[in-house]
């Protein structure tokens, strides 16, 4: 894979059309079932992979047409989690509310692959570098209610055991960057320290790829703002595993972007652009954002994306961020 300097991405989910699904926070009903689901979630994908060439993003996605939701859509093809039966759980990633989650039931070991087939057929219609996304250890045991383990720490080492078992089918079948999202990872910095950097490291085990693990405060305008977990020491731990890099969220968040100067010799996929419903800001502005963090972070290693997924505002305003990330890259190049 050779990607350009300051090559641009995004984080993975784009806006399903209306014809395929209705979108509500982050939960997707699709409107389709069987044969007609599977032919629209194809005309889905070629879709979004077209528009992501002619806008001229550098690594492409599938845009996550398939998928209901971004864990579960995984947790599907894993035994040992009741996904028709959810339970309740009260504490979710350091928030105190009542969700639906799956149930874990059993031992849990990935039954077959769950985004291998997703990304055979992107590739089977580009030419260009594609990302895929799966969900970390530290967030599908916060996303889930555990009912077999009672032990947090084995329950997350047999999730990074089913994980790393997708992420080599996902090599063997030629995708060109592989992404952890740990939007969990954020929020208990103390549970990183304990077992998450370990179970990260699990997942990454005869993986050559490379690899990404996405640090995100979750989708925008779904619960608050939670700043307040800033990178430093979860980048402290990172920096231990066998991760290429690291997908940072600075667009929201404010954050000085000198504290990259602790990941030197990663890969950056820097969030500059807010994913959320809000208008494209100034190009100038992601501009200069992104020239304060190439103090910190060679031009080959940095990657331009938003700071979160695109799949909870509309398509034109999904294509009018992707696009704003293109020019500011366009223009910074100019000046390397």
């Amino acid at each position: 894979m050779q990607l350009p300097p300051i090559a641009t991405t995004t984080v993975g989910s784009f806006p399903r059309p209306g014809w395929l699904a209705t979108t509500e926070r982050t939960q997707v009903a699709f409107r389709w079932d069987g044969e007609r689901l599977s032919e629209a979630q194809d005309d889905a994908t070629l879709l979004i992979l077209r528009e992501q060439q002619e806008i001229g993003l550098d690594l492409l996605t599938d845009g996550e047409q398939r998928r209901p939701h971004f864990i579960n859509h995984v947790l599907a093809a894993w035994d040992g989690i009741d996904l028709a039966a959810p339970g309740v759980k009260s504490v979710y990633r350091r928030r105190t509310q009542e969700r639906l989650v799956p149930r874990v039931v059993g031992r849990v070991k990935r039954r077959c692959g769950a985004v291998v087939e997703d990304l055979r057929f992107a590739k089977a219609h580009t030419h260009q570098p594609v990302k895929m996304a799966v969900p970390g250890p530290v967030t599908v045991v916060d996303s889930t209610l555990d009912e077999a383990y009672g032990d947090e720490v084995a329950l997350a080492m047999d999730v990074a055991a089913a994980i790393n078992a997708e992420l080599l089918d996902l090599e063997a079948a030629g995708c060109d960057v592989l992404q952890i999202d740990e939007p969990a990872m954020t929020r208990y910095h103390e549970k990183v320290t304990g077992y998450g950097a370990r179970a990260l490291n699990r997942c990454l085990e005869g993986v050559r790829t490379p690899t990404i693990v996405h640090l995100c405060y979750g989708y925008p305008g779904v619960g608050g703002r939670q700043h307040e977990y800033e990178y430093p020491e979860l980048l402290e731990q990172l920096m231990k595993t066998r991760i290429s890099g690291f997908a940072v969220e600075f667009a929201r968040s404010n954050y000085d972007p000198s504290l990259l100067s602790a990941c030197r010799g990663r890969l950056v996929m820097f969030g500059c652009v807010d994913p959320g419903d809000s208008p494209p800001p100034p190009v100038a502005a992601v501009v200069e954002r992104v020239r304060t963090a190439l103090r910190y972070v060679e031009p080959a290693n940095l990657m331009l994306a938003p700071d979160c997924g695109l799949m909870t505002i509309t398509r034109g305003l999904a294509r009018a961020k992707a696009k704003l990330l293109v020019e500011a890259a366009r223009q910074l190049r100019q000046t390397l």
